[in-house]
């Protein structure tokens, strides 16, 4: 008999101590978690939009042709939107001392492309805010026609609609009936004379007449 209490005894004080170390291992647990410090939320992560550099052509400072002007654009994955893209900055005008050749009140309403040919219907705003005189409806045409040609492969001519209609020509010296292939012989390289060097003189392309130029 007293065996047995002294066994039962024993197994009660052992069955305590192992609550008392349960109870001993939750405080501090729990005293450890209040100790840590919050993990701060996780900064937002900025999307990174890729970007690629394309080549512009504006009109020279002195109006003799078109010059080149890199810009960096978003990318853009098919000839439509890349298209879109290189008229609407064309539109914003140059960033650096060339000459804009586009009326700022140009409109994009559309653009198509098939078989090597995009089409780009503009607003009647391209043409009433163009000035008289062939030199600038020349130079605002193959602005689009060569900056397009540059940078889309696969383009070999770009056909002009206005409002959806097509037109003969812009101011009466551009026959637009068909389309028109880039001409970069239109292009004049950057001026790189030294300083105080006299400006070599300036020689114009005449643009013969629409009527002579429509058969």
């Amino acid at each position: 008999m007293p065996q047995r209490k002294r066994t039962g005894r024993l197994l009660l004080l052992v069955a305590f101590l192992c609550c008392a170390a349960a109870l001993g291992i939750l405080m501090l647990k729990k005293y450890d978690d209040r100790s840590q410090p919050p993990t701060p939320p996780a900064a937002p992560q900025t999307e990174v939009v890729p970007s690629r550099v394309v080549v512009l052509f504006f009109a020279a400072p002195d109006g003799a042709g078109l010059v080149r002007e890199s810009r960096e654009i978003d990318s853009c994955f098919d000839q439509i939107a890349c298209i879109r893209t290189i008229i609407i900055e064309l539109v914003k005008g140059p960033l650096g001392e060339l000459d804009p050749t586009l009326p700022a009140q140009t409109v994009l309403n559309s653009v198509a492309a098939a078989n090597g040919i995009a089409t780009v219907d503009l607003g009647e705003g391209f043409i009433t805010g163009l000035p008289g005189g062939s030199s600038s409806e020349m130079t605002a045409a193959y602005s689009i026609v060569n900056s397009i040609a540059a940078n889309i492969p696969g383009i070999t001519g770009v056909k002009f609609l206005i409002d959806g209609r097509e037109t003969a020509t812009l101011k009466g010296n551009l026959d637009l009936r068909t389309p028109l292939v880039p001409d970069f012989k239109l292009e004049k390289a950057p001026d790189v004379r030294l300083p105080g060097e006299a400006a070599p003189p300036k020689v114009s392309t005449p643009v013969p007449p629409v009527k002579d130029q429509i058969k």
